[in-house]
């Protein structure tokens, strides 16, 4: 993969040392550079969806249910809210992620149900 001069000089700007100066060392530094910024948007990608899922199944936790459960019950209910979304609700609106919960919980006969307070 051969960069061309003037984008190794805009990849490489910045590059300490001869990989700043010297033609040759900077394509090899420009190469890898592009190899791993590539790689990291991918991975970027993969740790957003694994954010979202932790704070889901945290959650989800909190009010009794696991992770698994509460997709498939949402998918019972056909529920379809992506897992950002979720995470969104879990993380800023507890009270609307506790209903859904709730709801989930009626659905699948998990737990006492409806929250009410036994007297």
């Amino acid at each position: 993969m051969s960069l061309h001069r003037r984008l190794v000089w805009k990849v490489a700007k910045g590059f300490r040392g001869r990989a700043g100066t010297c033609i040759k060392l900077a394509r090899q530094q420009a190469e890898k550079a592009l190899q791993h910024a590539y790689r990291g948007r991918k991975e970027k990608k993969r740790e957003a969806r694994s954010l979202w899922i932790q704070r889901v199944n945290a959650g989800s936790r909190e009010h009794g249910v696991k992770y698994s459960e509460f997709q498939a019950g949402l998918k019972q209910m056909n529920v379809q809210l992506n897992r950002k979304v979720l995470s969104e609700i879990a993380a800023t609106e507890p009270f609307s992620f506790q209903a859904l919960v709730e709801q989930v919980k009626f659905m699948r006969g998990i737990g006492g149900g409806g929250g009410g307070k036994v007297a």
